[in-house]
């Protein structure tokens, strides 16, 4: 296959193998516009933002509609229930980290997932209602559209195509229909998830309508006051009256006292680069620059892309990385982060003292391993650009799919089981086999440490590239390949998101990789220098485990000779898709 780097329009070899078997496939040409663009793992919600865009709003507003449809169309992680995060730019002002993650409530402790004998019940922590954090999206939304919209689209305008499609319904993919089925036994639970998303048994199939009435209202009570409706409102009696029904420990005091937070970015370079990033409770923008700032001296594009001495060195750093990012990194309200001493030049420059080019660490021996926590691959990433210089990328997420599974009665919407990435019991491990610390122990008003990590690089000072990811911890090594595919092997943008991907996360001590992400004759170079391999799985059923690709990278790049916006939206999640004009 001939490719063609960006940059220079010089042409670059690659095999179809290297780049993964689906890559003549997949390597469509990206939408393009010159105005606005928006990008979403669901088409329909990235029309409503551009429907916005296109009324007058920027960026911000768009992408805010654009998460609202996301709450409509895509209920496995888009919601009003659970929280998240988002890179805001304008030319107008600094950039701001809008941290709107779930809190633990106010009736939360330590041992609120142990049972009388001190044992972790999991059943809690993942689907009861004691799962539940208290939602951050709608207030992380409007704060954004408040703060740093046009001005000149209203919130209801900005609310109405979410409101549209929840009343009016969609036509089910063939994906959501199978996903739905799939997650029968755990919506069957819930009386309200029952009814809506499995029709009490008489499953959707692809090509039917999908009407949702009672989220339809609660968006147009939204519209009509404001996330004071979800907070002090009758949306948050339906919430508190659900749980105190069900067990649920979030009151109407916890849905009052929740304010989103503006946070100051973390800003890194690389190779001339500027990139804008998440701080913490997100542990993915510390690890980004502490990976880049190893790699970049280095010279990857000589290495060659996916070659033995290329996986080896990207390998070793993210294995340094995610050693810090278990040893430091937590809610910055509640525990100490050393942030710059982490991301200090001389500091990163250490990391890299012991790396051995033909030998591969021993993680075990970099430092005694502690336990360390993380979130969901369940979550999903949206972005906005418009030709004004405005730019939001957020990622969000109800932790697991379709969250706790429990849908709040009379208000149409799941919530999230945020409260299983806090400490259950030091040194057992999460629904996702992670084991954690005392540091994420459950505390009121504590929000769990994340991997989300929305992206924004500039060059020169204006935006170039936007992207981010679901994926739990393969997050940050995602956003990490597509900013290394994009800088270092100039890669067009549509083959930087869909090639083939690894990571690596310091424990267990394995490199897991996408199927065909390199070569076989590579793999067993990598074997004698010491490397362990695991292709990412699905691990939900030991008994049928298949090959699982690492998230969904929505992302869009600026054209700096031509400004023209160029999206893409990672063919991983099919439903997904880039719009623009």
């Amino acid at each position: 296959m001939i490719l063609f780097s960006w940059r220079s329009k010089a042409p670059i070899l690659f095999l179809c193998g290297t780049l993964g078997m689906n890559a003549p496939t997949w390597a469509v040409a990206p939408v393009e516009g010159r105005e606005a663009m928006v990008v979403s793992a669901h088409h329909l919600a990235s029309e409503a933002g551009l429907q916005v865009m296109r009324q007058g709003g920027n960026a911000i507003d768009g992408a805010v509609a654009t998460g609202f449809a996301l709450a409509v169309t895509l209920p496995r992680a888009g919601n009003l229930g659970g929280g998240g995060f988002m890179i805001i730019r304008t030319p107008q002002r600094e950039p701001v980290a809008l941290d709107f993650r779930e809190v633990a409530p106010i009736a939360a402790t330590a041992n609120m997932f142990l049972d009388e004998a001190g044992n972790t019940v999991t059943q809690r922590s993942r689907q009861g209602y004691l799962a539940n954090g208290v939602p951050g999206t709608v207030a992380g939304l409007e704060h954004a559209w408040r703060n740093f919209g046009s001005g000149d689209v209203s919130w209801h305008d900005v609310l109405e195509p979410a409101r549209r499609l929840a009343a009016e319904g969609f036509e089910i993919s063939p994906a959501l229909a199978q996903h739905l089925q799939s997650h029968a036994g755990r919506l069957s639970q819930n009386a309200e998830s029952r009814r809506i998303f499995l029709r009490n048994g008489e499953f959707y199939e692809a090509g039917e309508r999908f009407r949702q009435p009672d989220l339809a209202a609660t968006i147009a009570r939204l519209q009509q006051s404001g996330a004071a409706d979800f907070y002090t409102g009758e949306t948050a009696n339906l919430i508190a009256r659900d749980q105190a029904a069900g067990g649920g420990v979030i009151t109407l005091e916890d849905l009052a006292a929740y304010r989103p937070v503006e946070r100051e970015v973390i800003r890194g370079n690389y190779r001339g680069y500027e990139f804008l990033t998440m701080p913490p409770p997100s542990s993915g923008g510390i690890a980004l620059v502490q990976m880049l700032g190893m790699l970049e001296k280095y010279d990857l594009t000589q290495l060659g892309f996916q070659s033995a001495d290329y996986v080896h060195v990207v390998t070793e750093a993210m294995r340094r990385a995610f050693r810090d990012r278990a040893l430091h990194l937590g809610d910055p309200d509640f525990h100490y982060v050393p942030q710059t001493r982490l991301m200090a030049d001389d500091y990163i420059a250490r990391l890299m003292d012991d790396f051995d080019p033909d030998q591969a660490s021993v993680s075990d021996e970099l430092i005694e391993p502690p336990v360390f926590f993380d979130e969901s691959f369940e979550t999903t990433h949206f972005a906005a650009v418009d030709s004004a210089g405005n730019v939001a990328a957020s990622t969000y997420t109800l932790n697991g799919n379709y969250g706790n599974s429990v849908t709040v009665a009379g208000a149409g919407f799941l919530l999230n089981n945020e409260m299983d990435d806090f400490t259950a019991k030091v040194g057992v491990k999460n629904m996702f086999g992670l084991i954690q610390s005392a540091a994420n122990a459950v505390e009121p008003g504590k929000r769990p440490l994340s991997s989300m990590t929305p992206t924004l690089v500039l060059k020169d000072g204006e935006p170039f590239l936007v992207t981010g990811a679901p994926g739990g911890p393969t997050i940050i090594t995602t956003v990490l390949h597509v900013m290394l595919n994009v800088i270092d092997h100039e890669l067009p943008l549509t083959l930087a998101v869909t090639a083939p991907r690894f990571h690596h996360q310091w424990q267990p001590d394995r490199i897991s990789h996408e199927p065909f992400f390199t070569s076989p004759e590579t793999i067993e170079i990598l074997r004698d220098r010491g490397h362990n391999f695991a292709l990412r799985r699905i691990y939900a059923h030991e008994s049928n485990r298949v090959a699982r690709y690492f998230g969904s990278a929505q992302s869009i790049m600026v054209e700096p000779e031509t400004g023209v916006l160029l999206g893409v939206s990672d063919p991983r999640r099919p439903t997904g898709a880039a719009r623009g004009y």
